[in-house]
This record gives structure tokens, C-alpha cells and sequence, in this order.
């Protein structure tokens, strides 16, 4: 029988559900299902109230797949939601998701990571990501040990600009994952586990106990710093890290447009109200120089995220202009502080991280 989908329901449909009617697939516990390579991953979604006893049967299912024929590494995720119709509960304090610690009763440090610091944005489509990519690599071009945490499960974009095709590995101990590194820097995203063009439909435990594990699971090593890509927005994901992680502080990226702005100053309020230091703004597409002419264009206005800065009492930390090598660089799998390290482009983004090394932050 080869290893697909159909046989691996199939060796699930053996093994009984928690609640004594029917197995994990008639009672429609598998989640997120993916084969790759002989590889095989899988989340078993269960009702809060059943999620603290199942433990037993994550393993069963992963020892049932790991012998079939042709299987590699198996990982099973378990992981709680509440029931149709109800309120998200709160688990009970021995209860563990996956193979996550036990809830903590605030932020932790991480072992081995010096400093944590989150790049932010309220919207989509300001260039987050492509600034966290540069970022990471001008600072470890700078001596610094840093890692990249892609914390946007539903879109991340760090394999594709960090031109990375492989699998995270697995530590003996069968629990730690083993991230990927290119240009100097350790990186981890939920990227790695999917296709390209899969779509991850997950509710919001899944997506927090993705996140947990990925600060607890992960062997990130002694880091300087690891930089972490928040999605768009003040949901899951943000309240999550600030709840689970000590946070250095974080940093606001946005484009100079006033709606941009808009959606900035309430990732700004988010961070105020999560008690996370903003240790400053960045504005990206600032300015664009035609590569022709050379004429200066203001295509989405110029200085507003450093007149926001000025006005909150913020550090304003650098401009990175609309520029298509940028924007090459980063569909190529080569960022441009990579790629072309003499460039124009590229020694702004090493003046932020020079900024941020000066001041003690990294």
C-alpha cells in the first residue's frame, strides 16, 4: 500500500476515539494532513474536554504511522478547541496541548536567546517581512547571532525570500525541531511543513500552540537576538507571544500613507497595552528613485511614520525607499542585504541594525 492520504485515514480509522464512539476519523479528529517525501504531519483536534486524557492516543497514532511502509518522520500535534456553539475555555492548569509545557504563569525566557524582539505591522502589504529578512541579515552581517521566527501562519512568506526549499529535522528526542539556516541566520516557519500554495485552516488554539511550540520546540542555539515576523494585525498570534515569551520590545513598520498610519497606531496600542517596549519605527517604500531619470517621487507620501515617532516619543530608526531590487531580491530567494551587501538599499537597512547594536538593544 503506498504512502498517501487514503492509507494513513486508513491505519487512523484503527485507533479508538477518547470519547468511546467511533476512531480519530469518524469522529473527524484529523487536521491538517500532509505527506511529503515520506514525511508525515498531522494535527488531532479535540474537545477541551477530552484534550487533557488524550495523550495516549497522539502516540498510538503516531506509532501506527511511523510503521507504515515508506513512512520517515511523523509528527502529531494535539491540540483543544472548545465546542461548537461555546466559549473558548481556558484549559485547566495540568493540561498540556501537544507537546507544549505546562501553561505558564506569565512570560518565560527562552534558553539560549538573549533578546527577543517583534516586527510588527497593523496591515498587511507594507513589506513587514521584507524588512525582517534584511534586518536579520544585516545584523548577523554585523557579528551578530540571530534568528527569524515566521510567525505568520497564514501567510509566511520567510522560505520563499530566504530561498529554502528543505525540512526542518528532528532531535532524537523525537519533540525538538531542528531549523534550517541561510545567510547567516536561523530561521523557522510553518513554510516548511506546507507547499507553497497550501492554505493552513487552522482555529485559534492551533494557531497559538503552532506559535508555542515554535518559541519552546525549537534547539534556536545561543542567539544574540531572534527577530520574530508577526502577521498583519493585533490577534492571536501578537497576544500570544506577549503572554508566553519576555519580549524585548518591538519594532512598528509602515508606509508613510495615512491609512497605513492608521492601522500602525493601533499595533501601537496593542504593544502599550501588552506592556512590550516599542523600541521604534521604520518606514518602508519611503521614496522612489527612477532608475532612469532620477528624479524622486513620493509615490505613498514621505515622513509620516517619523513625524508618528516624533509625536509618541519614539526612537525613528530608518527610511527604506520603494526599490525593485528589493523587491527582486526578496522573490529570488536572495535579499538584497545578501545579494548586492554594497548597494544603496542595503546599507540602510545596516544603518537600522547598527542603530539597534548601538543602543544596546541587540
Amino acid at each position: 500500500m503506498p504512502l498517501d492520504r487514503d492509507s494513513i485515514l486508513k491505519t487512523l480509522s484503527a485507533i479508538a476515539d477518547p470519547s468511546g464512539q467511533g476512531n480519530l476519523v469518524s469522529a473527524d479528529r484529523v487536521r491538517a494532513l500532509s505527506v511529503t517525501n515520506g514525511d508525515v504531519r498531522f494535527v488531532l483536534e479535540m474537545p477541551v474536554e477530552l484534550a487533557q486524557n488524550a495523550e495516549p492516543t497522539r502516540l498510538a497514532a503516531q506509532n501506527a504511522v511511523a510503521e507504515l511502509p515508506e513512512a520517515g518522520a511523523v509528527s502529531v500535534v494535539l491540540t483543544a478547541h472548545a465546542a461548537p456553539g461555546e466559549a473558548a475555555k481556558a484549559p485547566p492548569p495540568n493540561l498540556k496541548i501537544g507537546r507544549h509545557p505546562t501553561p505558564q504563569a506569565g512570560p518565560q525566557k527562552i534558553t539560549g536567546i538573549n533578546r527577543i524582539i517583534a516586527i510588527a505591522s497593523g496591515k498587511g502589504g507594507v513589506g513587514k517581512s521584507t524588512v525582517s529578512s534584511n534586518l536579520a541579515i544585516a545584523l548577523a552581517q554585523q557579528g551578530k547571532r540571530v534568528g527569524l521566527l515566521d510567525a505568520d501562519v497564514y501567510g509566511p512568506s520567510q522560505p520563499r525570500m530566504f530561498g529554502i526549499n528543505g525540512r526542518p529535522g528532528s532531535g532524537e528526542d523525537g519533540k525538538t525541531i531542528i531549523p534550517l539556516r541561510a545567510h547567516g541566520v536561523t530561521l523557522m516557519s510553518i513554510g516548511f511543513m506546507l507547499k507553497e500554495d497550501e492554505a493552513v485552516v487552522w482555529r485559534g488554539p492551533m494557531l497559538m500552540g503552532a506559535l508555542q511550540q515554535f518559541l519552546g520546540q525549537v534547539a534556536w542555539g545561543e542567539l544574540d537576538v531572534l527577530l520574530v515576523d508577526l502577521p498583519p494585525g493585533t490577534g492571536d498570534v501578537q497576544l500570544t507571544l506577549s503572554q508566553k515569551a519576555e519580549l524585548t520590545g518591538a519594532i512598528v513598520v509602515s508606509t508613510p500613507q495615512d491609512i497605513a498610519l492608521l492601522d500602525a497606531r493601533k499595533a501601537l496600542d496593542m504593544f502599550r497595552k501588552t506592556k512590550t517596549p516599542v523600541l521604534g519605527m521604520i518606514e518602508n517604500m519611503s521614496t522612489f528613485v527612477c532608475p532612469k531619470c532620477g528624479e524622486e517621487t513620493s509615490i505613498f507620501g514621505h515622513g509620516g511614520a517619523r513625524t508618528e515617532a516624533e509625536k509618541l516619543g519614539l526612537p525613528f530608526l530608518g527610511e527604506i525607499p520603494l526599490n525593485i531590487d528589493i523587491r527582486l531580491g526578496g522573490d529570488g530567494g536572495a535579499p538584497v542585504v545578501a545579494s548586492r551587501p554594497d548597494s544603496a538599499e542595503s546599507k540602510t537597512f545596516a544603518q537600522i541594525a547598527r542603530r539597534l547594536i548601538d543602543g544596546g538593544l541587540v
